[in-house]
């Protein structure tokens, strides 16, 4: 069987769009009666809450109260639906040629996995995106209520898909520490640089974009563990046995 593919979201299989980000919330900020710059600003100081925790409206609510604000539901209901509208412009927007590598990838028999520290506007629009039906399993930061780098989301995501983390292949572009967070649970890291460079100083092999994808994936994978030899804990201790080194040696040439 080949082996999973474990994807990071934004900046590997959709550009992030954060300066549209920024621009929406602004919007927001007029619809809730703050200060644009002020919600901006506020908005990336509560990256990590809104990742565990906070839902859209929850956010706005909160946000603008700590900026002295004190919005209708009307006006947090309206700037909700805008956020949510950024997040179901952003999963839409995947390319063509995303798509193509993602179904060239499943028919070649592999499963492939979905880890996104994302906030819950965008696991609210996931179902209805061109991604979704490509994907066995889809994690998100704000549904699991952990984040990359933490090893424990890595390891739901591989008890999920039924094998152990180090049977698994991981592709993102860097950002958050993911790399090195994947690295340390044992799955062999790809990274990305089609969207955004983000982690320049990672020592390992780089890809340009997904295209090249499937040629590096070449070589036999090794057979996954059964997901009944796999602890409740994900624990890594189940596994196969080690590749082989014409393997290794293809994701290191």
């Amino acid at each position: 069987m080949p082996r999973p593919i474990v994807f990071d979201l934004f900046h590997t299989l959709v550009h992030g769009a954060d300066e549209e980000r920024d621009r929406v919330v602004g919007e927001m900020a007029l619809i809730v009666g703050v200060a644009p710059a002020e919600l901006v600003a506020a908005y990336h100081g509560s990256w990590r809450d809104r990742l565990v925790g906070w839902d859209v409206a929850e956010t706005v609510r909160i946000l603008t109260g700590r900026l002295g604000g004190s919005p209708t539901d009307e006006q947090v209901a309206r700037a909700a639906a805008h956020r949510r509208a950024l997040a179901r412009r952003v999963l839409g927007g995947v390319s063509t040629g995303t798509l193509d590598v993602l179904d060239a990838l499943r028919e070649r028999g592999h499963p492939l996995a979905l880890i996104s520290n994302a906030t819950s506007e965008t696991a609210e629009a996931w179902a209805d995106g061109p991604l979704a039906r490509r994907f066995d399993v889809a994690v998100f930061s704000c549904e699991v209520g952990l984040a990359k780098p933490d090893p424990a989301i890595y390891r739901t995501t591989a008890k999920r898909l039924g094998v152990a983390p180090v049977d698994c292949f991981y592709v993102g572009d860097g950002a958050d520490g993911e790399l090195a967070g994947a690295a340390a649970v044992g799955m062999m890291v790809l990274r990305t640089t089609e969207h955004q460079d983000t982690d320049p100083g990672w020592d390992g092999p780089v890809i340009a974009t997904l295209r090249d994808l499937p040629a590096r994936l070449g070589s036999r994978p090794r057979s996954p563990v059964r997901r009944d030899d796999v602890t409740d804990r994900g624990d890594t201790t189940a596994r196969s046995d080690p590749p082989p080194a014409a393997e290794v040696a293809s994701w290191h040439g």
